[in-house]
């Protein structure tokens, strides 16, 4: 039997990070519990409410965040609030699909643009490795805003 999987993130700032990889894989910031979100409506803005209403003290309300794949697919993404800096290589990392079933130049032209989209977004890349067939197909390893690596594969 397989086993449903979900990554969690230390972070300095939850609540940007998450934001950051809800925008990278196209995720969503749940509702809070019992909360039904009209279409349209702002997930981050119900669980300012939601937080204050249940009494939660401002300077805690950043303290976690989590987003999910809207099609159920993928696994949840959990982000917690430490208080220590990142100091060396994560040993996990993330490797983001940003080509599938594209090969070569397409493959890498495709991987450069998506690099380009997330570096706007907050992203750090940190280097290409070309492709070398049969056994690499070419990867651009990029850092998030954190400084958490991942690969654009």
């Amino acid at each position: 039997m397989s086993r449903h999987v979900q990554v969690t993130f230390d972070a300095h700032d939850p609540r940007a990070l998450s934001c950051f990889w809800r925008e990278v894989l196209g995720y969503v910031h749940p509702a809070p519990p019992g909360v039904d979100l009209p279409a349209g409506a702002d997930p981050l803005a119900a669980w300012d409410e939601f937080l204050a209403r249940i009494g939660v003290p401002p300077e805690q309300r950043n303290s976690r965040s989590a987003i999910e794949d809207p099609a159920g697919h993928g696994p949840r993404l959990f982000f917690q609030q430490v208080p220590e800096d990142k100091v060396a290589k994560n040993r996990v990392h993330l490797d983001v699909r940003a080509a599938p079933g594209l090969s070569g130049e397409e493959r890498m032209a495709a991987l450069e643009a998506e690099g380009d989209r997330l570096v706007v977004l907050g992203a750090t890349r940190v280097r290409r490795h070309e492709p070398a067939p049969p056994m690499e197909n070419g990867f651009i390893v990029m850092a998030d805003p954190e400084g958490n690596e991942f690969c654009l594969d």
